[in-house]
């Protein structure tokens, strides 16, 4: 149980984010998300995110702890922006997507938000614990990709915005067929 409503500290002398409050207006705002994405609702997602949005997913690969970090950041599967997440969703919407066909269905799931202040006033950087699961038409087989998303929320007269996503796998060997879909 959290007291006096503390939403976390990373112990490293980080300021924790007070309120619990704060903490159910982004919950809120994770739920919404997930919400659109799984309805496929991509024009209205894209009104989550800031005009300088930074959208990646760093490679994960296995080595022993004396090795050094288990993430790339210098190698990624995609690292996007507002123009090239808009194109995305603008050929999503073609005959010519054949990821979408069959369509495939999504559901998604977002928990153990942590979250602390952030880099500057009226953003707050939050980590969460994600679960993709998606299927298609007849397929027996359903895909799922889980791991961590690192994000930076940022506070504008519209409400909580997405100005930046680090998705990272914990697979390092990934099993899904594509990556057509948003994390």
């Amino acid at each position: 149980m959290m007291e006096s409503g503390t939403v976390g500290s990373t112990g490293s002398g980080s300021v924790p984010v007070s309120g619990m409050e704060l903490y159910y207006e982004i919950q809120r705002f994770y739920a919404r998300e997930a919400w659109l994405l799984d309805r496929k609702q991509y024009d209205e997602w894209l009104d989550l995110l800031t005009e300088d949005v930074v959208y990646r997913m760093p490679v994960r690969i296995s080595r022993e702890p004396e090795d050094g970090q288990e993430v790339i950041e210098e190698m990624g599967y995609f690292e996007e922006n507002r123009e090239s997440l808009e194109l995305r969703i603008r050929r999503l919407k073609t005959s010519s997507a054949w990821t979408e066909i069959p369509a495939q269905r999504t559901r998604r799931f977002i928990s153990n938000l942590f979250l602390e202040s952030g880099p500057t006033g009226g953003e707050v950087e939050v980590s969460s614990a994600f679960l993709l699961l998606r299927s298609r038409a007849e397929d027996e087989q359903v895909e799922q990709i889980f791991g961590e998303r690192k994000d930076v929320l940022r506070l504008t007269e519209s409400g909580w915005k997405l100005s930046r996503r680090t998705i990272i796998p914990d697979q390092t060997v990934l099993t899904v067929k594509n990556l057509s879909m948003f994390l």
